[in-house]
């Protein structure tokens, strides 16, 4: 079975082309939405409170995610700290869930797979592509956040550009094409790959 990692930066428009894969039978892990399953975990917890205090807890003794994204997105070490104790559990993970699914490939989608180093984890990478411009306009509607923000956390990702030319495939989602057929153009070249 190929594994083929499915990223692009923030506002890129990956979770619709993931729904695209997943309409076509191909299972999708998300790897976002899967890691937060592991800041409930009591040794991720004891990591997380060593290396950045009780601020970042409820009163309840609960990782206040917000909190935790203000510090991350405003500091490159303390980001990279955060990745190094969730990355490796989410990666077990992903090869847990792999090894229950069936088919010829499957997906990972996540925005940080070139600059995590697990680009070779992964057969395949498909890069959603759009302009910062776009990504920004997108984002501080989805998430009713400000243009500063948006930046400072793009700030944290490789430029567009570099991680197309790193990646295996591209998908253009600026407008200038339709995805659906970009996306089942690469849905039969994975399905030939795979045989």
């Amino acid at each position: 079975m190929i594994t083929a990692g499915l990223t692009g930066n923030i506002g890129s428009g990956k979770t619709m082309v993931s729904s695209i894969f997943n309409v076509l039978g191909i299972p999708v892990y998300h790897a976002d939405q899967e890691s937060k399953k592991f800041l409930g975990d009591d040794a991720v917890r004891r990591r997380i409170l060593e290396f950045f205090g009780q601020k970042v807890f409820t009163g309840e003794g609960e990782i206040d995610r917000k909190a935790l994204a203000g510090i991350v997105f405003n500091d490159a070490a303390a980001l990279r700290k955060l990745n190094d104790i969730l990355h490796p559990l989410v990666r077990d993970d992903f090869r847990e869930w792999t090894s229950h699914r069936s088919g010829c490939y499957v997906i990972h989608e996540a925005a940080v797979i070139i600059e995590s180093g697990f680009r070779n984890e992964f057969d395949q990478i498909i890069h959603v592509s759009c302009p910062a411009g776009i990504a920004i306009d997108r984002v501080t509607l989805r998430d009713s956040v400000s243009r500063d923000e948006v930046l400072r956390r793009m700030q944290f990702q490789m430029e567009d550009e570099k991680k197309a030319a790193l990646s295996d495939f591209v998908i253009r989602n600026d407008g200038s094409e339709m995805v659906i057929p970009q996306v089942l153009a690469i849905h039969h070249k994975l399905l030939n790959i795979s045989q």
